[in-house]
């Protein structure tokens, strides 16, 4: 990551009001700002899992969703979904990336105090048989496949286990459905 990487800082309208150092702007009192969550399918329809790595400042270790980000400013998601897939999984590629739950918003505080505080539209994409991940390790301590079925019992049933922001996102039956988990 680049340390002059910057996110777009929003208002209570979503609505750009200036951007913040990426590496700073995580702290016990975050602005409310821009990022995107992102779901990998497989061709089977198998749902990429990642756990966070250890070294992660907030939630490590926790498994969630294939990976999320921040479209830097005047950046457009897709773009950004492409570029972090690329830089924390080492996936090329994607395609049919589809947003899911455009309106998205959460305030999460992890055990260190520190907030997530987003608008943060939920988005599905899908990659070929032939890509494999090749995490970066300091941000992906491991990952698997899950099918959707299995995944929505998963969390259900231990919610603990996975990050929040995954957890709620998956309350949505549109995000359900978009995933395969309400067939």
């Amino acid at each position: 990551m680049n340390a002059c990487e910057r996110v777009v800082v929003l208002d209570s309208n979503n609505q750009p009001i200036g951007t913040a150092v990426k590496s700073e702007v995580h702290t016990t009192d975050t602005p409310y700002h821009l990022a995107f969550s992102c779901y990998v399918l497989s061709d089977k329809g198998d749902v990429l899992l990642t756990r966070r790595a250890l070294s992660k400042a907030t939630w490590p270790g926790v498994w969630t969703n294939s990976f999320c980000g921040h479209p830097g400013p005047g950046e457009e998601i897709p773009a950004a979904i492409r570029r972090r897939a690329q830089q924390e999984l080492g996936l090329e590629g994607l395609y049919g990336i589809e947003e899911v739950l455009p309106t998205y918003s959460y305030r999460a505080v992890d055990s260190s105090g520190i907030v997530e505080h987003e608008f943060c539209p939920v988005y599905i994409a899908r990659i070929d048989a032939t890509s494999t991940p090749q995490p970066a390790t300091t941000e992906v301590d491991s990952f698997g496949w899950a099918t959707p079925a299995e995944l929505a019992a998963a969390v259900d049933a231990t919610g603990f286990a996975f990050s929040p922001w995954m957890v709620d996102q998956l309350r949505h039956r549109r995000l359900r459905e978009a995933l395969g988990c309400l067939r």
